[in-house]
């Protein structure tokens, strides 16, 4: 019995042995084909540090990621144990994304993004206000995140009450629709769907409010220290636009 019994201990430690040089030959193997030029241009790979140092880098690594998604290839990536771990002693996100607090629209999820790379200010229809601005300056400030996006969405209901603009709205909901009701009224003559023309409208107005905010925002974008642009998520195909109209004329990066 005691035979049988040191055979078996034997069998199971074999056994579990060669799981664990399975398991580790396996993650050996998944990391040489992540790491390999051709899944990386597959996959619209973009370096993080490089995305951390330079915004126009960054665009491109949100562009990346969200091609990902919505072509089925989300990486999913830091966003595991390890992570949280290297993450314990502090932060450093290579954008903030000032978005819409509608629940269709998670920021991590649609970028392909993980644990510590955006930082995110979600209020209705993007609306900003004293916290708001105070959120993004610190970004800017003391997390040294160089690259700002301000995302609308298709079908967004705080643009679409600033559109419809019906009476006795009750609470502070009043506040969304005033902030909105510009851009409504100013893509209004505009041929299609008036609530996203307004979207795109009002994604424009923010930025360039975001632009010209003193004393913070507006010194470190024009000296191109920092990027601040918009762009529109579609909620039909998952596909984030980034609006040409805030792509041009970008100030020149600061010289190093």
């Amino acid at each position: 019995m005691k035979k049988i019994f040191i055979v078996l201990i034997a069998f199971f430690a074999f056994q579990t042995q060669a799981f664990a040089q399975v398991k580790k030959t396996e993650k050996n193997k998944k990391a040489k084909i992540t790491d390999s030029v051709k899944w990386r241009a597959q996959h619209y790979i973009v370096n993080r540090d490089s995305a951390y140092a330079d915004p126009r880098i960054g665009l491109k690594k949100l562009q990346g990621g969200n091609r990902r998604f919505v072509e089925g290839k989300s990486i999913k990536p830091r966003q595991n144990y390890e992570t949280i771990k290297k993450l314990e002693n502090g932060q450093a996100p290579f954008a903030v994304i000032v978005g819409c607090s509608d629940s269709r629209v998670p920021n991590e999820m649609i970028f392909d993004q993980g644990l510590g790379d955006l930082f995110i200010i979600r209020t209705a229809g993007q609306v900003s206000a004293a916290a708001s601005y105070g959120s993004m300056e610190f970004a800017v400030l003391k997390l040294k995140t160089k690259l700002i996006v301000v995302l609308g969405h298709t079908e967004c209901g705080a643009v679409a009450a600033a559109v419809e603009r019906p009476e006795n709205v009750p609470g502070h909901i009043v506040t969304l629709i005033n902030d909105i009701k510009h851009a409504a009224a100013k893509s209004s003559h505009l041929h299609g769907d008036p609530v996203n023309n307004a979207v795109r409208q009002n994604v424009i107005e923010q930025v360039n409010s975001l632009r010209d905010l003193d004393p913070i925002l507006h010194k470190k974008y024009v000296d191109g220290e920092i990027l601040i642009v918009g762009a529109v998520y579609d909620i039909h195909t998952g596909k984030v636009e980034f609006l040409e109209e805030t792509l041009l004329n970008l100030p020149k990066p600061k010289a190093k």
